[in-house]
């Protein structure tokens, strides 16, 4: 009788393959994350000149580096670990970060557009396509979403203790549209995705108040994502100066920010006493979105009088997300991170 050998290297893959089971879909918020610092030093140039253009190049090249390499781990996930795929999509509170692969495209596109567009026209038929593919994902993941709460709650519709800032996310990748979309050439379509963010934060915002009011505050281990409540305020300000909006709308966009930055910050006690978690990186790209607009309204005249504020939001930006990325490289080393969800 023949004997089969062993096959080893399934049994290797397998078993690297054992902690994707744990890759929930929020990892893709370390690519929002650098590339929202990307576009802050981006815009931090005006300021800086060339040498916080090479920092934007680093971060958006580790941005896309970090990218493609969750891409490539979800499809291997995928693959192994379909019954877990299908559990977060259920989730209650998990399948709202299933928009942060939508918004990180949306984001890379828009640097890249910032960066490179009219070098070369492949890329720029590149760049274009890849906006649109993360613009029509985003839709898609909207809809889906919203369309959850029409359930009844028993078949996962809308529940108080489900409300969370992670809801923001998709109406953040909305109203992220025209920063590519308008540079692309798709300034009506990025229009109008700019109005269903717009239409859906001030209910979403108003559904949290009420939510805190009814079924308390948040879970400790959740507390970190208060601070996605600045990003949608931050992230329509920078669309409004890209589609040439009145400039005080955007400085009122940015009061708005600033206010849920600092009604949020009164909660840091609280998040600092957690266990480093993915709902840390929540902070990232907030922060950067809002880092990106103080910069951007300290380079008109009237923002004169921020400028030395902006540079500082920028630094506080940077070594934030830089502790973040290091608390996640000791995280996945030590075998904490990519564990069942608690």
């Amino acid at each position: 009788m023949q004997h089969t050998p062993p096959d080893h290297t399934a049994h290797w893959m397998t078993r690297i393959g054992a902690p994707l089971e744990h890759l929930f879909p929020a990892w893709f918020a370390v690519v929002m994350g650098w590339t929202g610092l990307a576009m802050a030093w981006l815009r931090g140039s005006e300021l800086l000149g060339d040498m916080a253009l090479g920092l934007a190049l680093v971060a958006g090249g580790f941005a896309a580096l970090i990218f493609c390499l969750l891409c490539l781990a979800s499809v291997w996930r995928l693959k192994l670990h379909a019954h877990a795929v299908r559990k977060d999509l259920q989730h209650p509170i998990r399948h709202a970060f299933m928009a942060t692969f939508p918004v990180s495209v949306i984001l890379l596109a828009a640097f890249g557009a910032a960066l490179f567009q009219h070098l070369d026209p492949i890329l720029d038929v590149a760049l274009a396509w890849f906006w649109c593919m993360g613009s029509a994902l985003e839709f898609v993941a909207t809809v889906w979403v919203i369309s959850r709460w029409l359930r009844p709650q028993d078949a996962g519709g809308l529940q108080w203790p489900a409300l969370t800032p992670a809801l923001f996310i998709p109406v953040v990748g909305n109203v992220l549209a025209p920063l590519g979309g308008v540079p692309l050439g798709f300034e009506t379509w990025a229009a109008a995705q700019f109005g269903i963010g717009l239409l859906l934060w001030p209910i979403l915002q108003t559904l949290l108040f009420v939510r805190w009011g009814q079924a308390g505050p948040l879970p400790a281990k959740l507390s970190p994502t208060l601070f996605i409540s600045v990003a949608p305020p931050s992230a329509v300000g920078l669309s409004l100066l890209a589609m040439q909006a009145p400039v005080m709308l955007a400085w009122a966009a940015w009061g708005m920010a600033l206010f849920f930055l600092a009604l949020t910050l009164t909660q840091l006690a609280a998040m600092r006493a957690q266990p480093f978690g993915m709902s840390f990186w929540g902070l990232s790209f907030p922060l950067a979105a809002f880092s990106a607009l103080t910069l951007r309204l300290a380079s008109t005249p009237e923002g004169d009088w921020l400028q030395l504020p902006a540079l500082g939001m920028l630094a506080l930006t940077s070594l934030v997300i830089l502790s973040l990325t290091l608390g996640t490289w000791r995280g996945l080393r030590g075998g904490n991170l990519l564990v069942a969800d608690a």
